[in-house]
């Protein structure tokens, strides 16, 4: 059983930037591909980054690459969302969840996050 806990988010202007950041239970961390999902108003729950146990390989959606970055520290069984140039299309509720294969599909994915939200004015 893994517990996942978002934080980081709120309001920021258009240009600005977020840190989020997941702190997971357990101690076996280090096995789980860790995933950021996003459900902007209206939308599905969609993928926007991954990262694997050993945080070696990453994948991130191409709509935010170059913006935003993934990152996790096992020592601290967390891991981070950094959101650069944030445009209002950012918009969304995130999420963190765990997987124990590396896939970009939500139904991979164990266990979630309570999400936290993410408003970018313009």
């Amino acid at each position: 059983q893994v517990q996942l806990v978002e934080s980081g988010g709120g309001l920021v202007q258009a240009g600005g930037s977020l840190r989020l950041s997941c702190a997971a239970s357990g101690r076996t961390f280090s096995s789980y591909v860790m995933g950021w999902f996003r459900r902007a108003p209206g939308k599905e729950r969609a993928f926007v980054a991954l990262i694997d146990g050993g945080g070696s390989s990453k994948y991130i959606t191409v709509s935010v690459q170059g913006r935003f970055t993934i990152s996790r520290d096992n020592a601290k069984n967390t891991v981070y969302l950094q959101m650069n140039s944030l445009k209002p299309e950012d918009t969304a509720v995130y999420y963190c969840a765990a997987a124990e294969s590396y896939s970009i599909l939500r139904h991979e994915y164990k266990y979630w996050g309570q999400g936290t939200q993410v408003t970018v004015s313009s």
